[in-house]
């Protein structure tokens, strides 16, 4: 690997970590520094929606404050890159819980998943960004 390349795989890594820090804080805006404008995302795997980064914003503020208790773990991810494009799978687990606050180990409303986030990223002006997110949903469980 060279410079560039190191450099390149760590930049991917961080925006993969903006990703999770801007869905489990809630800060939608940081959305836009994972994200290109014209991106296309799509959650239908986990039962959400597939739109443009505006709609999903919307959609994500309208529907996450449901689990205030929200905790992303991306794990190694899968990075092929191609020049200025780079393909990126990376497995994740989600916890979605009804309250911050402790709670039970029977409490009921958690929800627990897990899959892989597929990507399609692109070099820009403003680092790498990704124009396409498809969610991988491969297993969910609720209490």
């Amino acid at each position: 690997m060279d410079a560039l390349e190191i450099a390149d795989r760590l930049e991917i890594a961080d925006l993969l970590a903006r990703y999770s820090r801007a869905i489990d804080s809630g800060e939608w805006d940081l959305l836009d520094q994972v994200f290109s404008p014209d991106a296309v995302i799509d959650y239908r795997s986990a039962g959400g929606i597939r739109g443009g980064l505006a709609e999903v914003k919307s959609w994500l503020a309208e529907v996450l404050p449901n689990w205030p208790g929200r905790l992303h773990l991306i794990g190694a991810a899968r990075i092929v890159l191609t020049g200025d494009q780079a393909r990126v799978s990376a497995p994740f687990t989600d916890t979605l819980a009804p309250t911050r606050d402790m709670a039970t180990s029977d409490a009921k409303g958690f929800v627990h998943g897990g899959g892989w986030y597929h990507h399609r990223m692109r070099r820009t002006s403003g680092g790498w960004r990704s124009e396409e997110l498809v969610e991988e949903q491969s297993w969910r469980t609720a209490q």
